[in-house]
């Protein structure tokens, strides 16, 4: 009794350190050294089967007709047989379903449902297989399928036909304004902001049961107003600079905010240069389309006595600006999970907006108001002194100082 106790603790010790094969050897060998009724006894005390320890003794006898890879913990064709051997045609019916589930096929079983794990398994199961969630994960990762999310490629209306040629444009003065100097500013509006205590997307550490209490529905509150942050972002110096309005998204509110951003930023870092380009949208305030917007910077030109050239992005393609990547995301992960119930709370988060790549924010309050619907007449707008380039002149145009006797008739 004595040795098989002994027998037990040392199996039991040199087990766990070897792998499969050579736990088969040790049980051959030591159920070999016992003599008659060694395997039994090696089975009860191992608790591996006397098939394994036998085969175990087989190698030992025959070290050199083994017939699998020495590499190898079993045979070639050991071990469970995989589910496509078992269970032919599972594959073929999980193409079929995300095939049918793509053409909208009205009698697909996960048509109107998430493409789950478990209702993939549910809609297996009804075609008859024997099939659990984990065997479907390894399946669909083997086919190619990976979890993603939706993704904005598709355009509403076809793509300019020039559209790759506006953005080429774009580059090559923009690499001109870089070599003499002049400033190359990337402008939008963010999108607006109600100013109230209401749920922000995102998520922060907090002390458990202590997250910031926000209302229960997502309500703006009218008489609180709202927030409309328009940024300016500074391509060569990777500077932002972003003015808070609390009035309307109109060409006049977004001109002053490049007005600020002149008498805080561009005095001071440009005070040499004579022109100012400016890569826009072709939409909203600041769209090629807006006469008031060709007013306002044509006001602007004269104030600065400078040229003032804006390049707008082709239609549909607004998420290429550069201002969206470069500083609006940022903003938007510093503010994440922070109600913003003030103004003021508004301004300090996107104030302190520092992320790993050197990016530098200023931010400035707008209290002014912005009336809409301001029109611009035709005897004024064909007074502005504008330059509309070779290649799309309505998206490429330059703006320069109108000369005095002009200012003095339209009180510029």
């Amino acid at each position: 009794m004595e040795n098989i106790a002994g027998l037990q603790q040392k199996i039991e010790i040199i087990m766990k350190l070897l792998d499969e094969k050579e736990r088969r050897l040790l049980l051959g060998v030591e159920a070999k050294s016992l003599g008659h009724g060694g395997i039994k006894l090696v089975s009860e005390i191992s608790g591996v089967s006397q098939k394994t320890i036998s085969r175990g003794i087989k190698e030992l006898k025959n070290p050199n007709e083994t017939t699998f890879d020495s590499t190898r913990q079993r045979k070639t064709g050991g071990g469970r047989k995989r589910i496509e051997q078992t269970q032919t045609g599972i594959k073929e019916s999980i193409e079929e379903m995300f095939e049918a589930y793509t053409k909208g096929d009205p009698e697909n079983p996960i048509l109107w449902t998430s493409k789950s794990l478990r209702h993939l398994e549910t809609a297996l199961r009804e075609k008859g297989f024997v099939v659990d969630h984990s065997t479907v994960s390894r399946l669909l990762k083997e086919m190619g399928y990976r979890l993603q999310g939706n993704r904005k490629d598709l355009a509403i209306n076809e793509s300019h036909l020039d559209r790759d040629a506006q953005f080429n444009n774009i580059n090559e003065t923009v690499k001109i304004f870089i070599r003499q100097g002049s400033p190359v500013l990337s402008v939008d509006a963010k999108k607006k902001e109600n100013i109230v205590n209401l749920k922000n997307s995102g998520q922060e550490h907090h002390k458990k049961g202590n997250a910031p209490k926000v209302l229960d529905h997502d309500f703006p509150i009218k008489e609180l107003g709202k927030a409309t942050p328009y940024g300016i972002y500074d391509i060569f110096r990777n500077h932002g600079f972003v003015s808070v309005g609390v009035s309307s998204d109109t060409a006049e509110f977004a001109v002053e905010s490049l007005r600020k951003w002149q008498e805080i930023v561009g005095a001071k870092e440009y005070s040499e240069s004579k022109e100012l380009l400016i890569v826009a949208d072709s939409g909203g305030s600041n769209g090629y389309r807006t006469r008031l917007w060709k007013a306002e910077l044509q006001r602007l030109s004269n104030e600065l006595e400078k040229k003032v050239t804006v390049l707008h992005l082709p239609p549909g393609t607004s998420k290429w600006n550069k201002i969206e990547h470069r500083l609006f995301s940022f903003i938007s992960k510093n503010w994440r999970g922070k109600p913003l119930i003030r103004v003021a709370v508004i301004v300090e988060l996107i104030g302190l907006t520092k992320p790993e790549k050197g990016l530098k924010v200023d931010c400035v309050i707008d209290t002014s108001t912005y009336p809409r619907g301001i029109k611009v007449s035709d005897e004024e707008f064909d007074l502005i002194n504008i330059k509309r380039h070779e290649f799309h002149g309505e998206w490429n145009y330059t703006i320069s100082p109108q000369s005095q006797s002009v200012r003095k008739m339209l009180k510029f």
